[in-house]
């Protein structure tokens, strides 16, 4: 820890309470808010409680579901919702006007998948040689406590701010960002805004963007036992997915050094596969549904022109594919990259923090998916990510957060809003 704190910013960094923090955590991990159940409703709720517990004024609406379905920079949506609730909360200031600093996190969660593979219930969070384990911990959950807990040690070590400090709690990022969308179309802004996603002791800087899309693959029936008669459509595909790979392979970056370690940045994968309607007929009819990453910068309207062009020359070239050609849809969430500027102060600001609160001092990323950072962005807030937890536990049946550190992210960003925001 630094030598030279101030005695509010020791006051504060010594008001982060882990007990309640790792409390807190348990009891929103509980909440089983896949996208699209009635928990993911739930767990807003609670959020939104915690927060006006906390003292900070609150701003809980329902999402208009039905205008988010037609408006033009909507994010699009992979599951279906009946409802949907964004929360804000803001931290009473000396004065009004926009937030200095903005604190968000997502309360939403990926299915568990098999449960099988989980040691143990995914919702029933555990308490394991020091780091809390369950589906949501990492992804973030963990985050989102330590933001919480940031602004409880404000509170606790009798803090007053100068300028605004807000929470804000969306949902749906794991689909596409439709609560931050929501959040930022309701008008809240910030000065700069910190995502606490997990990054593994790093700042992350930039994250690629990431389209779904779909392809219709036709081939021509036949009985199986005379194959040669007609066209299979899953023949076809393996070679358009070979094609497709090789566009991956082209579309890497190789000077970025905040990818390092990431091969495929901007990687191309094919999650599902449905053909054929008949064990003893040749297959005429393939769906194929994956995700495709954005470049940095890169136009979301210029990725998925250049994906048309790859898989219609695949066709061009194919005896069969050119008069046949593979449809190309594209579903779901669209993810746009997302960069802080070159130069921002939020960057030497939050890693100073971090040093502060005895993180030590935090290498410059970057990550391979897509975020809420690049809403923010283009709302002309600048976001960077720092949260606890490795983002390669996220979706996974191995799914933790180290206690230690949430707790320095908490300290951390209860440090920056200090620094950020000004004390009275």
């Amino acid at each position: 820890m630094a030598a030279d704190l101030t005695d509010t910013e020791a006051r504060v960094l010594d008001a982060v309470d882990e007990a309640a923090s790792v409390d807190l955590l348990r009891r929103l991990v509980a909440i089983p808010s896949v996208g699209g159940t009635a928990a993911e409703c739930e767990v807003q709720h609670a959020v939104a409680d915690e927060l006006e517990g906390l003292g900070c004024a609150v701003d809980r609406w329902r999402i208009d579901l039905a205008a988010a379905a037609v408006a033009p920079d909507a994010p699009g949506q992979e599951v279906v919702r009946n409802e949907a609730w964004g929360v804000v909360g803001t931290v009473p200031a000396a004065e009004d006007g926009v937030p200095a600093l903005v604190l968000c996190g997502h309360s939403d969660v990926v299915p568990p998948g098999d449960r099988d593979l989980w040691p143990a219930d995914p919702f029933v969070p555990r308490l394991t040689d020091g780091e809390v384990h369950g589906r949501g911990t990492c992804d973030m959950k963990g985050g989102l406590v330590a933001a919480l807990a940031a602004v409880a040690a404000l509170r606790a070590a009798g803090v007053r701010l100068t300028r605004p400090l807000a929470v804000h709690s969306v949902v749906g990022e794991e689909d596409g960002g439709l609560g931050a969308w929501a959040t930022l179309a309701r008008g809240h802004r910030g000065d700069a805004c910190v995502i606490p996603e997990p990054t593994d002791g790093a700042v992350v800087t930039a994250a690629a963007g990431a389209l779904t899309f779909r392809l219709e693959v036709t081939g021509a029936a036949a009985h199986a036992a005379m194959r040669d008669r007609g066209v299979s459509a899953v023949e076809l595909f393996a070679e358009v997915h070979a094609g497709l790979l090789a566009f991956e392979a082209e579309r890497q970056p190789g000077d970025d050094p905040r990818f390092a370690g990431e091969p495929y940045p901007y990687g191309l994968s094919v999650g599902k596969v449905a053909a054929g309607d008949w064990a003893s007929t040749v297959p005429d009819r393939l769906v194929a549904e994956g995700r495709y990453g954005v470049r940095l910068g890169e136009p979301v309207a210029e990725a998925r022109a250049a994906f048309e062009r790859r898989v219609a020359e695949l066709c061009a070239g194919h005896p069969w594919l050119a008069d046949h050609p593979v449809r190309v849809a594209w579903t779901g969430g669209a993810f746009a990259s997302g960069e802080l500027p070159a130069g921002s102060p939020l960057l030497p600001a939050v890693r100073d923090a971090v040093a502060d609160a005895g993180g030590g001092r935090c290498p410059e990323r970057a990550v391979p998916a897509g975020t809420d950072m690049r809403l923010y962005a283009a709302a002309g807030v600048p976001a960077l990510h720092y949260g606890p937890g490795d983002l390669h536990l996220a979706h996974q049946p191995a799914e933790r957060v180290p206690v230690a550190a949430l707790v320095t992210c908490a300290r951390a960003l209860a440090l920056l809003a200090v620094r950020s925001c000004g004390p009275r």
